[in-house]
């Protein structure tokens, strides 16, 4: 599995991360429901086809207590990537997850997250999506390097996209940025430029379009520029939309790891047989740029089919 350094933080990822979403139950903004066991096996599956990235956070659902539970024992076997500002208030039937942006919660908030995941120390914390105004409010950089002063957090980023990442981006204040990205949402990918020459390191979400056309999410939009930009003409013999979508994304030369979330270990190999192909060529990565912008997907520009 390749691996690349994240940024400046000295930290060595494999380009091929994990993303913990996909376990956090029922309760969480319509989860799926996944069985223990079923946890257990994709998270030590990931770590033996040699995934050293998960990224999770505290509000999604059980995702950090099944990492505690699961691969606590392995822990020097992977980086672990969090979030924070999040809250989880149960409804009844379901979790509302409200964010609260004071140094309070997020002192709750990396105290319960080390507790859950069984471990003394986070690789890497990171705001889960406040507003400029909300992090300037609530002093959030200075709460950061507080904690990351005490050596709980090991490097500090941020979970971000537009209109507020550019400030961030220019504030210097952060080791990584988490943005959403791929080739069919390259509202970001100057952006993604802009922060990698700078040193930060990037790590992508999102970067397989969420999912094959039916997915849910906005799923179908999503896909219309796929098709209006032909690109099922530079699929290779046998390769999948999806795995296409992987490759164009570890194709973007500033990427540091791109988080895929799964719960089924097909998937999961799928998955790693698409990233150890690598890149795609120059020759098919310049094309599919070309279509996508004729097509409309631009760096900048959000896709309206």
């Amino acid at each position: 599995m390749e691996r690349t350094q994240l940024g400046k933080t000295g930290i060595e990822v494999t380009k091929l991360g994990f993303g913990a979403m996909e376990i956090r139950g029922p309760r969480v903004w319509n989860g799926r429901p996944v069985a223990d066991e079923d946890s257990e096996k994709i998270l030590n599956a990931v770590l033996d086809v040699g995934i050293n990235f998960i990224d999770t956070s505290y509000d999604y659902g059980r995702s950090e207590e099944l990492i505690g539970k699961f691969i606590s024992h392995r822990r020097s076997e992977y980086i672990l990537a969090t979030k924070c500002g999040c809250t989880l208030v149960d409804h009844g039937d379901h979790d509302e997850t409200p964010h609260i942006w004071t140094r309070e919660n997020l002192l709750h908030n990396i105290e319960t997250s080390l507790r859950r995941m069984k471990t003394d120390y986070i690789d890497l914390w990171q705001l889960h999506g406040p507003t400029v105004q909300q992090a300037e409010d609530g002093n959030l950089v200075e709460v950061l390097k507080e904690i990351q002063a005490s050596g709980k957090v090991r490097s500090i980023g941020i979970s971000s996209y537009l209109p507020h990442i550019p400030t961030y981006i220019r504030s210097g204040q952060f080791d990584t940025f988490q943005i959403p990205y791929s080739a069919l949402e390259r509202e970001h990918e100057e952006l993604i430029a802009e922060a990698g020459i700078g040193g930060a390191g990037i790590i992508i979400r999102g970067g397989v379009g969420q999912g094959e056309p039916g997915a849910g999410r906005g799923s179908e939009d999503r896909w219309a520029v796929w098709n209006k930009a032909n690109l099922d003409d530079l699929l290779e013999e046998g390769e999948t939309r999806t795995g296409f979508l992987l490759r164009f994304t570890l194709s973007n030369p500033y990427l540091s790891t791109t988080i895929v979330g799964t719960k089924s270990p097909i998937h999961l190999a799928e998955n790693v047989v698409y990233a150890n192909k690598g890149a795609l060529s120059a020759n098919v990565y310049e094309e599919a740029k070309r279509r996508l912008e004729v097509a409309g997907s631009k760096p900048g520009t959000v896709y309206v089919p």
